[in-house]
């Protein structure tokens, strides 16, 4: 396997890794909790999955023909609360996360180097790729954040457990 093979593989596999680290997150939530923001600036999980699903499709839909930004987007209708209940946002986030794997599975090595663009504004299809992976990150980190913050004592470690003292 070539050096931009590889590359591809291991860009699922991050992209794998992030979704599988939010669906353990939503997991746990109760249905009220997609809704809770902790203040006024702060996004719920619901807008966090409706900017996410919006992102995806527009970035991900004909990854190498069009703009990254697709007219059709309704980016600020995104961050608008109380439009979908849990199955609704569910089901979007899966939408989004399908667009993108079949986005990636779909690539060859060689594409990596074909320019694309996002508001107009060209990247090799490579930096595009690093681009969503840091956007994904960042939200993905802000769902376990919040999630941990709702569940408190109840949530469910994702990772390593910290060591707890034993008792005596």
């Amino acid at each position: 396997m070539n050096v931009a093979a590889a590359y591809l593989q291991d860009a699922i596999r991050t992209f794998e890794s992030m979704k599988k680290l939010a669906d353990k997150t939503l997991e746990q939530l109760d249905d009220s909790q997609f809704y809770v923001a902790l203040d006024p600036e702060s996004n719920s999980m619901e807008i966090l999955i409706q900017h996410m699903h919006g992102n995806m499709l527009s970035r991900w839909t004909d990854f190498l023909t069009t703009d990254g930004e697709k007219a059709d987007r309704d980016r600020d209708g995104e961050f608008e609360a109380g439009r979908l209940d849990r199955r609704e946002l569910l089901e979007r986030w899966e939408q989004g996360w399908n667009t993108v794997f079949a986005a990636l599975r779909a690539l060859t090595a060689d594409d990596l180097l074909r320019t694309v663009y996002i508001r107009g504004e060209a990247h090799t299809a490579l930096q595009a790729i690093q681009r969503q992976v840091s956007h994904y990150a960042y939200h993905v980190g802000q769902m376990v954040f919040l999630g941990k913050h709702l569940k408190s004592g109840d949530w469910q470690t994702l990772s390593i457990p910290r060591r707890k003292p034993e008792s005596k």
